[in-house]
């Protein structure tokens, strides 16, 4: 991997100084956290913690969000919405926002299986793609209209049922080709993928879906972008009351922002620009990035050199350990952010190993077990707006993700990355 920090001690106490002379120039709001939703547990339960200990609640781990209104209850996550050996039992499924073959190719297996046994599998979607499975119906929409064709299916499914539907909808033969579909079968399930998750009206998506599921008997469940997509929600890597997201931290309104394992340039939707209005920038990387904007780089292992955890997307805590020894004076991101939180003497910061860290922030869920099933939710009562939405979704392909894929050789030589080079390169 080019571009890795081998050398020069931590900052942390320059980095602990900084924040504790913001907080008294500008007040703890001033200080906020943007954290990959790559990020371990452990990483992120950390920097919650940081960040609170000093008196702010800005913390956000969904960085390509637009619809920021569409939470999980407090403690709660969004996640799949069933275990993932059933994608290869279902017998309908809908998938929405999603190059399910390229983004998902696990999941895109697993739904195989289970379209060569008889299912049916439907689309919503902007452009049609190659999924390598027959799709029995696809509707083809731009995404900004992509909840007045959900609204669409739904009216044909309230044709069907009889059932009055939460908002008006035009049905067309595609929309009915996949409301019929959706009232046949048992086993079915209604799946939203990145772009549905990022879209600026990802709410309305999700209540529409979910009145579909009730119709229809299907469940409802995000496919998810991340490694730890499910476990940032659930140690709380998400603003606090009053705290700012993702988007509002990136457009200037922090006078200080630590930046945990992301590269705020090409993982947002915002991009870095705004944070130039910041005093004080300190990125937690494996890497040397964020030149641009940072005043301090505090050099972390890659999680292949740290032991920690991740939550998949159907709640399922997944533990490792480290393969090969932490680069030169690199260190695991969890004893950086710990750290940090003794120089600001800040309590909770006393753990002596991850796991440690983890008992903490997930108690009694042993590796290999789910979490208990009230901190999963789908559930929404969001407001249905059909109005067109202004933006477009901000997704990136299976190997622009994070920092590390971005700096494989080997993956950016692949057809998928040469083609998502070329589309950067057009957009730019």
């Amino acid at each position: 991997m080019n571009g890795r920090r081998s050398t020069g001690r931590p900052r942390s106490s320059t980095c602990a100084n900084g924040l504790k002379q913001v907080k008294a120039d500008h007040g703890a709001a001033a200080i906020g956290l943007l954290a990959s939703p790559h990020s371990t547990l452990e990483e992120l339960a950390l920097a919650g913690a940081l960040v609170r200990g000093l008196g702010s609640q800005n913390i956000d781990a969904r960085l390509r969000h637009a619809d920021f209104s569409n939470t999980a209850p407090t403690g709660a996550a969004r996640w799949l919405g069933l275990p993932i050996a059933s994608l290869s039992t279902l017998q309908r499924v809908l998938v929405i926002g999603s190059n399910l073959r390229k983004d998902h190719p696990l999941f895109a297996q697993r739904i195989r299986q289970a379209q060569r046994k008889g299912a049916q599998v439907n689309v919503l979607n902007a452009v049609a793609q190659d999924w390598a499975m027959p799709v029995k119906n696809t509707v083809l929409a731009d995404s900004g209209l992509w909840v007045s064709a959900l609204a669409g299916i739904a009216a044909a499914i309230g044709a069907e049922t009889g059932a009055a539907t939460p908002v008006s909808g035009e049905a067309t033969d595609a929309h009915r080709a996949v409301a019929k579909s959706l009232l046949g079968g048992e086993q079915k399930a209604i799946l939203l993928g990145n772009a549905a998750a990022h879209h600026a009206k990802a709410a309305s998506l999700l209540a529409l879906a979910n009145w579909i599921a009730q119709q229809t008997g299907a469940t409802v469940g995000y496919l998810s972008e991340a490694a730890n997509t499910v476990g940032a929600q659930l140690v709380n890597a998400v603003p606090g009351q009053g705290g700012l997201n993702a988007g509002q931290m990136l457009v200037g309104q922090l006078k200080a922002a630590i930046l945990l394992n992301t590269e705020p340039a090409q993982d947002t939707a915002v991009g870095a620009t705004g944070l130039a209005a910041a005093g004080m920038v300190v990125t937690l990387s494996p890497f040397k990035t964020n030149l641009d904007v940072s005043d301090v780089l505090l050099p972390i292992a890659p999680f292949t050199e740290t032991s920690g955890s991740f939550v998949n997307a159907e709640g399922r805590l997944q533990g490792f350990h480290a393969v090969v020894r932490p680069l030169g004076d690199t260190r695991p991101a969890w004893k950086v952010l710990r750290v940090l939180g003794n120089l600001l003497d800040l309590p909770g910061f006393d753990a002596d190993s991850s796991q440690a860290v983890l008992a903490a922030a997930l108690p009694g869920v042993s590796n290999g077990a789910v979490v208990d099933a009230a901190r999963l939710s789908n559930a929404s009562s969001a407001a249905i707006d059909t109005s067109p939405a202004e933006v477009a979704p901000c997704v990136a392909s299976i190997y622009q993700l994070d920092g590390l894929v971005r700096r494989s050789t080997a993956l950016q030589l692949t057809a998928d990355a040469r083609t998502a080079q070329a589309l950067e390169g057009a957009a730019a």
